[in-house]
């Protein structure tokens, strides 16, 4: 059996510009969202479509193309890993964000 691996592909429209960020040390870190569309026929038999929202991050040199590539509107393939973190909002309510750290982008 092979190794099971923690792996998301997904094909999507980007939603906002990425927001980037360089740290301290010169890193770079981008984030932005992207929509995917899924269809289905509902009980009455009416096709419904729906979009989902994923959220993106991404770390190191692929962030330099995300920052002249990357822009509202344009269609990505991604792929990356599913993590999950949590976090105190100002409200001192515990929150839980899911996200996809890229490892890979193709601009279509």
């Amino acid at each position: 059996m092979s190794t099971l691996r923690n792996k998301v592909q997904l094909i999507g429209n980007v939603g906002n510009n990425p927001e980037i960020k360089t740290f301290e040390n010169e890193k770079k870190f981008a984030k932005f969202s992207l929509a995917t569309n899924e269809s289905y026929t509902n009980n009455k038999g009416e096709k419904v479509q729906q979009t989902i929202w994923h959220t993106i991050i991404a770390y190191g040199s692929i962030v330099n193309v995300i920052e002249k590539h990357v822009e509202k509107g344009k269609q990505l393939a991604v792929e990356g890993k599913l993590t999950y973190r949590n976090y105190q909002d100002k409200d001192d309510q515990s929150k839980s964000i899911t996200e996809i750290v890229l490892d890979e982008l193709v601009l279509l």
